[in-house]
């Protein structure tokens, strides 16, 4: 479960166009996007790193720190919406990132969008993962997919139909 091989690329243009110094990251699994944005960043660059799985997160720590960008990465062990909450309480966390990269339960896209739309800076980006769900996002009906995918693919249309119309966007 790794993004494919031209997003990284993709992903580094993102983050050098807006200058990004300070991200956020929603959703770490291995922490290769993680690396990914990590190599992107300056070397002052830092990325809060917020995924629920820890031990998910370890199992690539160590590449982290042999390509030295450990001391880049924030590491919060805790579901995205009660950490980005506690952010915003604080009104000097508003705009102070400059991107944001979400990669994460899909049902809650739109939950995360509202409270990163508010951390992330005017010029910053928010990247979502997933956005065309294998494709089945342009499919006509659902009836081939399984529960689960029926339930992500409705979240990934609703998140793509809302950011459409966003005009924060």
């Amino acid at each position: 479960m790794l993004c494919a091989a031209d997003v990284g690329p993709l992903m580094s243009i993102h983050l050098k166009l807006v200058n990004a110094k300070k991200t956020i990251e929603i959703g770490v699994y291995t922490g290769y996007s993680l690396l990914l944005t990590a190599l992107s960043l300056p070397k002052d660059g830092k990325i809060i790193a917020i995924d629920p799985d820890r031990e998910m997160f370890e199992l690539g720590l160590p590449i982290i720190k042999k390509v030295g960008v450990k001391h880049k990465v924030d590491f919060i062990n805790s579901p995205a919406l009660p950490f980005l909450d506690k952010q915003l309480e604080d009104p000097k966390n508003e705009g102070s990132f400059d991107s944001a990269f979400v990669d994460a339960d899909k049902v809650n896209n739109m939950n995360y969008h509202e409270r990163l739309v508010k951390l992330v800076r005017v010029g910053g980006i928010i990247l979502y993962d997933n956005t065309l769900w294998g494709g089945t996002v342009s499919w006509k009906d659902d009836l081939t997919l399984d529960k689960r995918m029926k339930t992500i693919r409705a979240a990934v249309i609703e998140l793509n139909k809302y950011l459409a119309s966003d005009n924060r966007c």
